[in-house]
């Protein structure tokens, strides 16, 4: 017998996500204020990126193995997660510069925002199985808007010459990163207190190795998941170098509120290509949206001396389709891969695609820094290449 689902369930994990996500890129936020009062070197930006995704796939791997979701509820699970991951990021202001300090902190909230992300998303499946894609494009959509947030409230706090900085003798951007811990704790309580475990929440299959060769050997599942990883090649670095574009054209807290609105554009990728995915199908959509984004990377020369209504309508293309192909992606996956391993496919699949984020962001933003952005964005365009071609077998069919 089915369970019929409160009407509460899904707002409140959606906002629940989109506010305990939002620790993932709080620092990029406030990169130009650390570097201005910490001294801290250009290249921090990079290492500090991808401290984190090191940190997510750590805690991808050790949550999966030691299946905690499974063994306590996942509710408290993410809650934890959630209060622990802000309390580290406010440590951030006790850091003093110090950058080995900050790489810590940044792994250690990556490693929890495992216990955050994967575990809404599971959550999520508990409660909805009928209607799983609709809800994924959704909750992709928070977490791309939980990472763009930083950003508007880095906006909102203003430049430091107005009330914000008197607020208890904090600057701007030390307020954003409190304001930033507070809501990814609020978020972690909401899903404890309002979100209860589904009565009829099925365990999770152990993680096993052999879904690493079931990855390259199944035709259909290879598309996917190689499609995914041409993904992965260029979505993080767009996020990290959007401050970095957007300082090209605009200056001050505008850098930061277009910067919120260009990451931001995600969740209209993600919600719009779930409803187009009705007509089209999954491998479609996420075909158009790869291949959107490809040809913003490839026109980025054009676009960086376009009128600036242009450039911030390509910005906008490029946010949008850059993450509107995530749930597609995770879709496909986990109709592809054999039931019986669907979950291992799933974590190694995430594990592989964040790995190549931290490499695709460390070459990114030392070669943005040694060239002109016009000789550097093409390049991402690479990834999604890739990914269109390993894509076109599930597209044919």
């Amino acid at each position: 017998m089915s369970t019929a689902v409160p009407r509460h369930i899904l707002p409140v994990i959606v906002l629940s996500q989109f506010a305990s996500t939002s620790l993932w890129f709080a620092v990029n936020a406030v990169m130009p204020d650390l570097q201005r009062d910490w001294a801290l070197p250009p290249a921090a930006l990079g290492s500090l990126t991808s401290a984190v995704q090191l940190g997510f796939v750590a805690g991808t791997l050790a949550f999966a193995l030691l299946m905690l979701a499974d063994r306590f509820p996942p509710a408290r699970v993410f809650l934890a997660c959630s209060v622990l991951g802000a309390l580290c990021n406010a440590a951030m202001l006790l850091a003093g510069g110090r950058l080995g300090v900050l790489l810590a902190l940044r792994f250690a909230i990556g490693f929890l925002l495992a216990g955050v992300y994967p575990v809404g998303m599971k959550i999520a499946a508990s409660w909805y199985r009928e209607r799983l894609g609709a809800v994924m494009g959704v909750l992709i959509g928070a977490l791309v808007l939980g990472t763009a947030l930083p950003h508007g409230l880095r906006a909102l706090a203003g430049d430091g010459s107005g009330p914000a900085s008197s607020a208890g003798g904090l600057a701007p951007w030390q307020l954003v990163v409190l304001a930033v811990s507070l809501l990814a704790a609020a978020g972690g309580l909401a899903t404890a207190v309002l979100v209860p475990p589904h009565p009829q929440v099925l365990r999770a299959a152990r993680i096993t190795p052999r879904a690493l060769g079931l990855i390259w050997s199944d035709r259909r599942l290879r598309a996917s998941v190689f499609g995914y990883f041409g993904h992965m090649w260029e979505l993080y670095s767009f996020i990290v170098l959007v401050p970095v574009v957007m300082a090209t054209r605009l200056a001050g807290t505008s850098v930061s509120a277009a910067a919120f609105w260009a990451i931001g554009a995600g969740f209209a990728g993600c919600v719009g290509g779930g409803l187009m995915v009705r007509s089209l199908g999954s491998a479609r959509v996420a075909q158009l949206q790869l291949a959107t984004s490809a040809a913003c990377c490839v026109a980025s020369p054009l676009m960086l001396v376009a009128p600036l209504p242009l450039f911030i309508a390509w910005m906008l293309l490029w946010g949008a389709t850059v993450s509107g192909d995530s749930p597609q992606f995770s879709t496909l996956t986990a109709q592809n891969a054999p039931p019986a391993v669907v979950g291992s496919v799933l974590t190694f699949t995430n594990c592989i695609g964040f790995a190549i984020s931290v490499a695709s962001i460390e070459i990114f933003v030392r070669a943005a820094q040694a060239w002109p952005l016009a000789a550097v964005l093409p390049a991402l365009a690479i990834g999604p290449a890739l990914g269109l071609w390993m894509l076109s077998p599930l597209v044919r069919r």
